[in-house]
């Protein structure tokens, strides 16, 4: 059979079998059957080298005899033998487990194993508490609080409700949607949707950062914003800050002008809808975080892909539908905020794939690990704007509306010639002379535009360049 090159998250390789210090790959035992399955090989050392195992039927049956007596509960595991190079190489698969958590015990000590590259490290308490949530077949926003519904209001959610959907919240949905039980207990999905504040890791901190890097908040950021709340209320937030934080350049053809923002509307709701929905809100002090810098956004969030895989490891086509929060996630479908379910990565994609200008180099960025995911949505438009685009951004709150559309028709004629004349100009534009010649004047005078030659003769061009289109 082929082995992996090195060891991964889905697999450890072990030169020989330990029986007196068996932890050091029992421990991985454990790390698998919490997460997504995986394999230990042993008879290959670190650099994948294949060395063997001497006594394979004797190892075999310790294997399994550890794996039952220091295992709790009993992974599913199959136990197979290969020869390579006429050595023998025991091949344990340990399957993903849905008892989780598997813990490792020996010595008084019990601790379960979580997979972090490739390594198996002691499982946090916050994964801890979600492997225990999952091996009840739970959610934490499923989970009933004893916070009592009459006590805070829901105006945002019902009326957000009512606009996306035209129907009206009744008393009864609050129970059919997980939102509260019969009792009128709030679930944690409830307590998240509330007016008030009460749940504090409900967070997002937003930061435009000057330049490509971060720095100080207060000497490098220019600007910055924390909310916390209800999570329509992070949403639309969270969406203004990137929205006012971003440009829509356009370019403009002789018939009609073309808008180029920096970012997908679409593709930016989507990355924010999933960081709400399927971030972890179990893990104390932590937030949604949003960084805007020239060339790119990242939206950041606490918690993994929930399988447990990197969403590296995966082809983004193929990811299935698996909900940290489907109490939230039900909710946020409903209303329309998000599409059909697992489809999200897609959207974002596509989306991003629609604006102009785009190109593979664009293509958004997901990330993740074990304790954070994380999506990075590039400009468009960095590195790539105009002279017209600087130009328009330089003057458009100094211009009437009879003066735009005078500039309009400059900017297109300076992507046809490397000069332009008065003559040209009015006839372009459908004005006297006169008065084309008096905005070429007051061009002029604000530093756009030079000039070359005098009266009928003269030439216009845009300053320090020609007005054909050029980079930066």
């Amino acid at each position: 059979m082929l082995y992996p090159l090195a060891e991964t998250t889905e697999c450890d390789f072990k030169r020989k079998l330990e029986t007196k210090k068996p932890k050091s790959w029992l421990k991985s035992v454990s790390a698998f059957a919490n997460g997504i399955g995986g394999k230990l090989i042993f008879g290959i050392d670190d650099s994948g080298e294949i060395v063997g195992i001497i006594d394979a039927q004797k190892s075999a049956e310790a294997i399994s005899d550890l794996i039952k007596t220091r295992i709790t509960p009993t992974p599913q595991f199959i136990l197979t033998l290969e020869k390579e190079q006429e050595k023998s190489v025991l091949i344990l698969t340990i399957e993903a487990g849905r008892a989780t958590p598997y813990y490792y015990k020996a010595d008084g000590i019990r601790e379960a194993y979580v997979r972090i590259g490739n390594e198996s490290i002691v499982a946090p308490d916050y994964i801890l508490n979600e492997l225990i949530l999952k091996g009840k077949n739970q959610s934490f926003d499923a989970l009933t609080s004893d916070v009592k519904k009459e006590e805070y209001s829901f105006t945002l959610l019902e009326a957000t409700y009512y606009e996306r959907t035209l129907l009206k919240m009744e008393p009864k949905d609050y129970f059919s949607f997980c939102l509260a039980d019969k009792r009128g207990y709030l679930t944690n999905a409830g307590r998240l949707f509330a007016d008030q504040y009460i749940v504090y890791n409900s967070r997002v901190f937003c930061t435009r950062w000057n330049g490509l890097e971060k720095g100080s908040v207060f000497d490098d950021a220019l600007d910055d914003k924390e909310f916390e709340g209800n999570l329509i209320y992070l949403l639309r937030s969270a969406s203004d800050f990137i929205k006012n934080n971003s440009k829509v350049r356009f370019y403009k053809d002789v018939e009609y002008r073309v808008d180029k923002p920096d970012y997908a509307e679409r593709a930016v709701t989507e990355a924010l809808v999933n960081a709400l929905i399927h971030r972890d809100y179990i893990v104390l002090g932590s937030e949604v975080h949003i960084d805007m810098y020239d060339d790119r956004l990242e939206i950041s969030s606490p918690g993994g892909m929930f399988d447990g895989k990197a969403v590296q490891e995966h082809t983004i086509a193929d990811i299935g539908s698996m909900r940290r929060n489907p109490v939230i996630a039900d909710l946020f479908h409903r209303m329309k905020f998000m599409e059909r379910r697992g489809s999200g990565l897609k959207k974002i994609i596509s989306e991003t794939e629609k604006l102009p200008g785009y190109n593979e180099s664009l293509k958004p960025i997901f990330y993740s690990d074990g304790s954070s995911f994380r999506v990075i949505l590039k400009n468009v438009n960095y590195g790539t704007t105009k002279v017209s685009d600087k130009v328009s951004d330089k003057v458009s709150d100094k211009l009437n509306e009879k003066e735009k559309c005078f500039f309009n028709v400059l900017m297109t004629l300076a992507k046809q010639h490397d000069f332009v004349t008065t003559k040209v100009v009015a006839e372009a534009a459908g004005m006297p002379e006169a008065t084309t010649r008096r905005y070429l004047a007051k061009f002029s005078k604000m530093d756009i535009i030079v000039s070359d030659g005098k009266n009928r003769s003269k030439k216009y061009y845009l300053k320090n360049t020609s007005m054909t289109e050029a980079n930066p």
